[in-house]
């Protein structure tokens, strides 16, 4: 196999890599959902109000990432904060966001349909 091979073969390589993992992931992240939400883990979808009117997890709250940073004090702190969006992008901006914030308890969920009970 040549460096030709290789490059051919990196970027389907890494994809297929990424979509395990991200699918290990989900699958992850929904086994814990019912002990954190039972433990009192506040939900909030990072979505736009119209995105999220089209379906959310039961329990959430809607706070649009742009807002987040404005709202961020309306959040108990001492709870877990599970946080999610369409696809895992927003939440992660959002997870950054609190712990910069001083959330210690941050959950990224990912896709919104992952904090599902």
């Amino acid at each position: 196999m040549d460096a030709l091979d290789l490059q051919r073969y990196a970027l389907p390589a890494a994809i297929v890599f990424f979509l395990v993992w991200r699918s290990f992931r989900n699958r992850k992240v929904k086994k814990q959902m019912p002990s954190l939400i039972e433990a009192g883990a506040i939900i909030v979808d990072v979505r736009t109000p119209g995105e999220y009117a089209q379906g959310s997890a039961a329990g959430s709250i809607n706070i649009p990432l742009d807002d987040l940073e404005k709202r961020v004090s309306g959040l108990d702190r001492a709870k877990t904060v599970i946080v999610c969006c369409a696809s895992g992008a927003r939440s992660a901006m959002a997870a950054t966001i609190l712990k910069s914030k001083g959330f210690q308890k941050v959950v990224n969920a990912g896709p919104w349909q992952n904090a599902c009970v």
